[in-house]
Formats: C-alpha cells, sequence, structure tokens
C-alpha cells in the first residue's frame, strides 16, 4: 500500500470559518489517583530509538567516565557488541515514556526501587516501555495518596532490559477534568519476577591506558566514603534535557504551570529528579564506577529536596559491601550508598553534617534528628566492578 495525492495550492479557509469557543476542548494527560486502578496496565506511546549520536551526547552532558559508554572500540574489546548506552540513559528514557500515562498528574515521584537492568541497550536499539499500578493508598478524596507502579521496558525483540518499581504522591481528580483515556492493554503484561543477568562481557586489558588505577574492585572495602571532588552548576539547559528524554512533566519545563502551584512547590520549574540522579551518577563515576562492568541495579532512592536551575549539586559515595560470587569470574559485586547535596560542596557537607548524611532522611524523625536541607538526594546501588589486571598484583 502506498499514498500517491497530487498537491494543488493551499487555499485560506480561517478568515471565513465560524468561531465557536464553546467547542473547544482541553486534552489531560497522566492520571489523578483515583484514575490509577490497582493491577491496570499501560502500553506507553512513542517508543525511543537509539542512536550512537544521543548515546555519546548523555555520556558527556552527565559526564559519565566509564569508557563502554564513550569508546566503541573500547565496549567491543570488552565482548560487547558495540557502544552500550548508560544505565542512567535507560533508566531516563524508560521513566520519561510513562509520564504521559502514569504520572504527569503527579505532585512529586517519591521513591525508586528494586531497579534490574537485564540487557545492553545499543545504537539502533528501540525501547518501549509498560506500566502496572500495583497500590493505591489514599487518605480520602481531599487528600493526596500514594499509587505504587511497576515498569518495564522491552527492546524491538521483546527482550527486558530495565525494570523497577517507584511510588507517585498523587492529588484526586475532583471536579478537574478526566484525563485522555489510554488504549486498553490485551496483552501480557512483560517483566521477569526471577531473572538471569547474561552479559557478553570478557576482560581485555588493550585499552588499561585509558582507566584510572584506583577503581577497580580490589580497591574498594566497606566502609569507605569517597568525596567527590566536583561538582555541576545546573542551568536553565535542564529543560530542554527533561524533554530530550521525553519527559512531558510539566513542572519542569513550564514556567507558567510551576508558578501557578500552591505551597512551595510553586515558582521555577524543578529540575527534573532523573536529571539530578544523572549527575550526581557522573559526578562519582570516575572515582567509583569507571571500571564497571554493569549497573546491576539500585533501590531505596530518594529525592529529599527539589533542585533549581542555579543550584550547584555534588555528590558522596560510601561502599556498604562487596562479594566475589563464582558466578563473575573477572568481577566482583560492590554495593554503595550514593548521596547527593547542593550549594555546598560534597567536603563541606561531610564536615558539616558527619554521619547524619548517610541517613535515611525519613528515618530521622524517629531517631529525634532533623532533616538536613544541604541534601537532596540518596540510594543505594549494586555493581559489577571488575578486577585489576594480574600484572597489577605482582611484586
Amino acid at each position: 500500500m502506498s499514498i500517491r495525492l497530487p498537491l494543488s495550492a493551499q487555499r485560506e479557509l480561517a478568515p471565513d470559518a465560524a468561531i465557536d469557543v464553546e467547542r473547544a476542548s482541553f486534552p489531560q494527560y497522566g492520571r489523578y489517583l483515583d484514575e490509577l486502578d490497582p493491577g491496570q496496565v499501560f502500553e506507553h506511546p512513542r517508543g525511543y530509538t537509539f542512536t550512537r549520536g544521543n548515546m555519546l551526547n548523555f555520556a558527556r552532558t552527565y559526564m559519565q567516565a566509564n569508557p563502554l559508554y564513550l569508546n566503541r572500540d573500547y565496549a567491543v574489546a570488552h565482548g560487547f557488541s558495540d557502544l552500550l548506552a548508560s544505565p542512567q540513559m535507560v533508566f531516563n528514557v524508560t521513566l520519561s515514556l510513562g509520564v504521559q500515562n502514569d504520572s504527569e498528574k503527579a505532585i512529586a515521584n517519591l521513591g525508586y526501587y528494586q531497579v534490574q537492568f537485564l540487557a545492553p541497550v545499543y545504537p539502533g536499539d528501540t525501547l518501549r516501555a509498560f506500566t502496572q499500578v500495583l497500590e493505591r493508598k489514599d487518605r480520602g478524596p481531599d487528600k493526596p495518596g500514594i499509587a505504587r507502579i511497576r515498569t518495564v521496558g522491552v527492546n524491538q525483540d521483546d527482550r527486558v532490559v530495565l525494570q523497577y518499581e517507584r511510588k507517585i504522591f498523587v492529588g484526586w481528580r475532583g471536579e478537574r477534568l478526566p484525563t485522555t483515556p489510554a488504549p486498553a492493554f490485551n496483552g501480557t503484561f512483560p517483566g521477569e519476577a526471577s531473572p538471569t543477568l547474561e552479559l557478553p562481557y570478557s576482560p581485555s586489558d588493550a585499552f588499561v591506558g585509558l582507566t584510572g588505577p584506583n577503581t577497580y574492585f580490589e580497591d574498594f572495602a566497606p566502609g569507605q566514603i569517597i568525596v567527590h571532588s566536583n561538582g555541576r552548576t545546573i542551568t536553565e539547559e535542564h529543560m530542554a534535557l527533561t524533554y530530550l528524554v521525553g519527559n512531558s512533566h510539566p513542572l519542569h519545563f513550564d514556567r507558567v504551570y510551576s508558578s501557578g502551584l500552591s505551597g512551595k512547590m510553586s515558582g521555577e520549574p524543578i529540575v527534573y529528579g532523573g536529571l539530578v540522579f544523572a549527575w550526581l551518577d557522573g559526578l562519582a563515576s570516575r572515582d567509583v564506577t569507571e571500571h564497571a562492568v554493569w549497573e546491576l541495579g539500585f533501590t531505596e532512592g530518594y529525592h529529599t529536596q527539589p533542585a533549581f536551575a542555579g543550584d550547584t549539586v555534588g555528590a558522596l559515595t560510601r561502599i556498604l559491601a562487596t562479594e566475589e560470587p563464582e558466578e563473575t569470574p573477572g568481577c566482583g559485586i560492590v554495593t554503595m550508598q550514593l548521596v547527593g547535596v547542593k550549594n555546598i560542596s560534597a567536603r563541606e557537607a561531610l564536615e558539616r553534617h558527619g554521619a547524619d548524611l548517610f541517613l535515611k532522611e525519613d528515618s530521622k524523625r524517629g531517631l529525634g534528628k532533623d532533616k538536613i536541607g544541604d541534601k537532596i538526594f540518596e540510594i543505594e546501588r549494586r555493581l559489577l566492578i571488575r578486577k585489576a589486571p594480574h600484572a597489577r598484583s605482582q611484586p
């Protein structure tokens, strides 16, 4: 089937067409709490094709130091078939694909849980996303409630590349306009309850000079605190970057919308949290993940304060545990806590707040402690990191 349509000069119609403002429509997207029913499944619109250009631009914009995301030859030498998309890009794109259906009406994102990266994403791969509503907790129609959702990203071969849960804080619709219905989903919701990671990775020393000597598995031990030296000042660039990953929540790029809100959320557009996370990850990367083979996942991730254009963010990492499973020859697993601060250097934040900086903010009240205004983010990460070359252990 094809279309062959002869075109003639277009005639102007607007001056003679009747105007009836009563026929105006106001399409709405996202979902209010009472429009999120447990068991409901959304297949999210559009999808996203990864290209070498947008992958490299993302890795550089967010200051990644791992050559797997920057250097195709390095990635191929280590067993992958091409340049890898950074986990942060895969996560941000997958989350953003779902915003139009699941969270464009959300007041806030409350947390990320049990995030698992299950397959590589290469140039030319196209991701689609699906979300299932797992739970809805409300305190009555006059107060916002919490919806817990599960999102899965699959590639063009229907292989699951990412799955995770998050909680969103969202109000009831009340007298407001209903949202545009999503298409009915008649398929099987994807995802894996007990996934097994299979990677084509094979260690190589061919490019050992491209990475630093202090970020191999053996360089980490539980209890270490690594204070990352650089900060990153966020400018109004964040509004364009939000839409580059497909996030459609107006809170992040529409000043008319954000200034029309009430309470502490009113004012300038808030930086989309996924971008804040990506910058913090990048600030830490040359100190902790330069030799990471794979981001296994992360959990208990919270944006404890918003960020705005003009804020400068910094990062610290605390090593929580190390493992050497038999299934990962040449690599070990490192679990770490990433903490973000703003408008203060990471070093000064540690000096000022000490151990309290690494306590979960939601636990502070029960401990009789105040929350930290300088702190903006916390999450636990689990990474597969290569061991040092054998030559390094020689006397």
